[in-house]
This record gives structure tokens, sequence and C-alpha cells, in this order.
């Protein structure tokens, strides 16, 4: 363990130096200072104190430019773990993860989030201590989705419409004080942006948003490759924006007109079954026959079947999207739009309604190069997501200085303070 302590613009440069080798995977010490322009003593030094803490090794000599071959150097990704859990309105995803993002263990749960936060979290944590007793890994962070408002600083959900008795629930405390690990907790949109950045190193992917279309709706924003989450966590809390011309439909939230309540996959089932039982569809109709209830899933076949009723919601429901994403890409000038969320089951009728409304109705220059695309519905994305979110808190400067004097990741104390749970 580490006696010596560095300064916060020791620990940025220090986290600089890590992030670049772990994105590199195998680099020398020659490229890392090339890439970051430290000199090459700077980078030495960083990189004998990544070293000391175990997340550097270095191994075989390089190709030679001309002068001696460079050692290189290779990130350890197996120095510590990660455990990840992305909460749903009916079930939830877990898995483990290395330091390089790199998933296994992946387990889902059935799980109704209406349960309360006992019933679901201690589903979560028993599947935690599975996973440590098959893998016997050191747990150096945890990261938590949520399918709702969360409060990132202090780790709690805020009002979340679809959780009953979630509202201020110590999830980061509960899991920090069950497993003796740093917590992050943030909502399930924002860790599939973060998802599709990991998972992705192009460009374009720097100036992202993320759309969930589900039983609500919601947004993930990037900028510059890092989301924005806003003074208080909420940022891209879109579904609760009002629709113009909707000011009868009452939203769960308490207003009107919000587009959730309008476009979200309950106010398509809710309109649905209206249609079933007017005989509007010959479809729905046959599914509530055949089932006592009509879904949203049953709009998106019905569509896929060619019912009319349904073509004409899914692209309705396209329509409005695309009105409250159009403002938005004025506003943020996105390079590219991914929609996600299990409305986006719909495919390309929907998509096609999304991207006629965004182009129409935004600036030609907003919308140039702009790339309006369906997520990969197989992809782990929200797991990636928590994993990068965890990874990039354990490497950020606040939690390496208290790292290099310790010589373990820990949660500050100025984190702690900010989630006292009030009953």
């Amino acid at each position: 363990m580490s006696e010596t302590s560095i300064a916060h613009d020791e620990a940025e440069s220090l986290a600089r130096v890590i992030q670049v080798v772990r994105r590199k995977k195998v680099t020398s010490r020659p490229e890392v200072a090339r890439i970051t322009g430290f000199s090459r003593t700077l980078v030495s030094k960083y990189i004998d104190s990544t070293i000391e803490l175990n997340l550097l090794e270095e191994g075989t000599l390089g190709v030679s430019t001309g002068g001696r071959a460079p050692r290189l150097l290779k990130f350890n990704a197996d120095a510590g773990a990660i455990l990840i859990a992305e909460l749903g309105a009916s079930g939830m995803s877990i898995a483990l993860s290395d330091l390089s993002g790199k998933l296994s263990e992946i387990v889902e749960i059935e799980g109704d989030i209406g349960q309360g936060p006992e019933k679901v979290l201690l589903k979560i944590e028993n599947a935690f201590e599975k996973i440590i007793a098959k893998t016997k890994q050191e747990i150096w962070g945890i990261g938590i989705g949520l399918p709702g408002p969360v409060e990132f600083a202090a780790g709690v959900p805020m009002s979340p419409p679809i959780m009953p008795g979630w509202d201020r629930y110590p999830v980061r405390e509960r899991f920090s004080k069950k497993f003796n690990a740093p917590v992050w907790v943030d909502n399930d949109v924002n860790l599939m942006a973060l998802g599709e950045v990991a998972k992705n190193q192009e460009k374009k992917y720097n100036e992202l948003i993320y759309i969930k279309i589900g039983s609500g709706i919601g947004a993930g924003i990037l900028t510059h490759g890092r989301l924005h989450r806003g003074a208080q966590g909420c940022a891209g809390d879109i579904g609760h924006i009002a629709v113009a011309g909707m000011t009868d439909v009452v939203c769960r939230c308490g207003n009107v007109g919000c587009l959730e309540a309008i476009a979200g996959g309950i106010a398509i089932a809710r309109d649905a079954l209206v249609a079933a039982e007017n005989g509007d569809s010959k479809y729905l109709r046959d599914c509530l026959k055949a089932n006592k209830k009509v879904e949203a899933s049953d709009v998106i076949s019905g569509a896929k079947s060619g019912d009319k009723w349904c073509v004409d919601s899914i692209n309705a429901a396209g329509q409005q999207v695309g009105k409250i994403l159009a403002t938005l890409v004025n506003f943020h000038n996105p390079s590219l739009i991914v929609v996600g969320g299990g409305i986006s089951n719909a495919g390309d009728p929907l998509l096609a309604s999304i991207r006629e409304t965004v182009f129409k109705r935004s600036l030609p220059l907003a919308t140039r190069d702009l790339e309006i695309r369906i997520g990969a519905d197989s992809d782990p994305t929200g797991l990636i997501g928590a994993a990068e979110m965890v990874i990039s808190e354990l490497f950020s400067p606040t939690i390496l200085k208290q790292w290099v004097q310790d010589g373990i990741p820990e949660l500050p104390i100025h984190y702690q303070d900010a989630f006292e749970y009030e009953e």
C-alpha cells in the first residue's frame, strides 16, 4: 500500500495515461507519450505508478523504430472485477465485467419492478453472491441501472413513475455496505448511451442521442463522448415534454400531454385496447379474444401483418417522437440518434416515420450528416454501459487520488455524505 498522495492535476494526468493504455490494450511508453503529449519522464512516472497499482503490466519488446526496442505495456483487465445489473419493468440482467468492459456470467432474471426495492434488490444481491462464489473475483466496483429518474450524485431513484416504493431508496448505500465496494447508480437509458459509445470508437458516436421507447420514453445524451446528466442527473427525460394539442391525455406523472402518454408502450397498448373493443382493428380484436388483453407488442405484430390500424398507430408514434427529436436535433446537433426499447421492434416503419419527421422539422445544417438507426436488439448495451460507467469512475482523477494513497478503489467521503436516506 502506497504512503504517497498526489495533487488533482497529477491525478488528471495519471487518469489520462491509464485511459490511453486501456483503450489501446497493448502499447509502449513512447506511444503513450505521443498520444498524451506528456514528456517521456512524466509518462514513465505515471506508468510506474500504474504498474504499482497493478493496472499495467510490462511484457515483451516491441518493434524498434530506429533506437532501442520499447517494452510493450498491457492493460491488466483482470486486476479486478465489476458487478453490474440493469433493471427493467419486468426483469433484470446481471453480469460480471473485467476492467476492459468484457462481460461474463450474464444472467437474466424475471421480476416485477413494482414489487418494491426490498424484494427486487434481494434477487440481485443473491445473483451477485453466486457470481462471487463461482469466480472468486475481487470486486472493485458495482454499477446499477434503473428504469426511472436517478439523482446520480446520491445514487438514489427520484419519484420514478413505474417504480412504487422506490422514491429516494438508498440503492448505493445498500450495495456498498453489502459488498464493501464503491457503487454507482444511473438511469438505464444513460447506460445504453454509454454502451453504444463503448462498443463503437467512431467519431460520430461522440455526439449521440440514445432514445429508448418502451413503457415510457427517455433519452441519453452524449457530448464530446461524455454523458450529459445535467445538474441533478435527470437530463434527457424527454418522455415528459408536452406534445402540442394533446391537453386531454393525462400522463402517469400527473401532467397532461406528455410524449410518453401519447407514444410510449403503455399509451399504445391503451389505445389498442379501445381499438379492439370498438372493432377498429380485426387483428387486435382477435388478440383480445384469444388473450383477454392487448399489449403494445400486439400492435407491432399487427403492423407487420398489415393491419391498417396498427400500421397507423406505429406511424403516429414515430411522428410524435420525431417532433420532439427534431427539437433536440436543432438544440444539440448530434451526429447519431439510436432508437432502442421494446417499441423499436416495430423496425423500419417506425424508423421511417421518425426520420421523415426529424428531417422535415430540423434545420438542414443540423441534419446534414445525421444518422438515425435502430439499436441492435441482441446486444447487452445497457450492461456494457453500466460497466463503462463504473470503469470511467474508478479511473477518474477523484478516485485515483484516493487510490494512489490507499492502494484500493473506494468511494470518496463526499459521495457518501450525499445519500443520507430519510424515512
